[in-house]
């Protein structure tokens, strides 16, 4: 396991983190407009462009980094930008998932929005937190022990964030990246997020592990979320699927964090070496305040540790935004009269 802030990069291996570390002027300076900024929600349009108009204040080297890792194939498949404006204060963390209705000013989710506008376009999907552009991520009482963003005290697998697809695929219209920001970390300090990058996977493991991989002999599960509330709990598998695709130099990875049904006993065999295999490669952060991952969601697959959640007031509390490169190629699941997704 490699902790981002220790560690030297792996010189056998791809170059798989990016680090961004803002200095404390420009900090202050994108800060300073963001805390005058209104709710986004309000005007969602609009707002992504004043990010973006914001944001181009970052040092040229800086944007293009960030530009960059949005663009091109053969960058690092996560980032970790550093010393972020954060709110001058904080409402106590919502205990039923958020949005915060106590919430006064909004320069979290600016600094979200200002970092998606960077990669793409923000996107959301009625199926997760009904369409809305940001995504609160807090342990809920109930929901402890599920492989979804209201779980704490189990290990949440590694995985891509995926939608469900009547067409059969969960891996199609899912987001290219997804931004996670850290507005409070969690009592103890203790939750990390883990990053695979599918090219140091395919390094840890051997040609017939990778041969099975790349093969259709998986089926993966629907979003806990989905399953929760529009299936009943009941499992709602895709079509089979390989779990790694796309060139030797630029694999793709596909896995759920709600299940993999592999349909043979060597896909089994193959699923299990994957999994040991990401927690070999994997980064690891534990994110603070003023903290950001920019995550590619098809490059690798990312995970979170378990901590302890209070439900106090004082609980961990990530805000989060799905991007795509391209909302065109999805809008077959445009809904009527709203900006969002099936």
């Amino acid at each position: 396991m490699t902790m981002l802030d220790t560690a030297p990069a792996r010189t056998d291996a791809p170059a798989t983190l990016a680090r961004i570390t803002l200095d404390n002027a420009v900090r202050d300076a994108i800060g300073a407009l963001l805390v005058a900024e209104s709710d986004p929600s309000l005007d969602p349009d609009w707002s992504t462009a004043r990010y973006r108009q914001i944001f181009s204040q970052l040092p040229t080297e800086q944007l293009q980094q960030i530009l960059d890792f949005g663009r091109h194939s053969d960058t690092a498949g996560v980032g970790y930008v550093r010393n972020l404006p954060v709110d001058p204060e904080l409402p106590p963390t919502p205990v039923d998932g958020g949005p915060s209705r106590l919430k006064k000013t909004f320069v979290s989710e600016g600094v979200l929005l200002g970092l998606t506008g960077m990669l793409g376009e923000p996107v959301g999907f009625t199926t997760e937190k009904d369409g809305q552009l940001v995504h609160d991520v807090i342990p809920v009482s109930g929901g402890e022990t599920t492989q979804t963003n209201m779980g704490s005290s189990t290990f949440l697998n590694f995985h891509n964030d995926i939608v469900y697809d009547e067409i059969g695929r969960y891996d199609v219209s899912n987001p290219d990246f997804l931004v996670l920001h850290c507005v409070r970390a969690d009592h103890d300090g203790i939750a990390a997020t883990h990053y695979a990058d599918a090219r140091d996977i395919i390094r840890a493991v051997d040609e017939r592990t990778a041969e099975i991989l790349r093969s259709p002999q998986f089926r993966l599960n629907a979003p806990g979320s989905y399953v929760r509330n529009f299936a009943a709990g009941e499992d709602v598998l895709s079509d089979p699927v390989p779990l790694i695709s796309g060139p030797e130099e630029f694999p793709e990875i596909a896995s759920s964090a709600n299940g993999v049904v592999p349909m043979t006993t060597s896909a089994q065999a193959a699923l299990d070496r994957m999994r040991e295999a990401c927690r070999e490669v994997a980064h690891e952060v534990f994110l603070r305040p003023g903290d950001a991952l920019l995550i590619n969601n098809r490059k690798g697959v990312h995970a979170r540790s378990q901590f302890q959640a209070r439900y106090d007031g004082q609980d961990r509390w990530l805000q989060r935004s799905y991007v795509r490169r391209s909302q065109w190629t999805i809008r077959y699941r445009a809904v009527a009269g709203r900006r969002v997704h099936n």
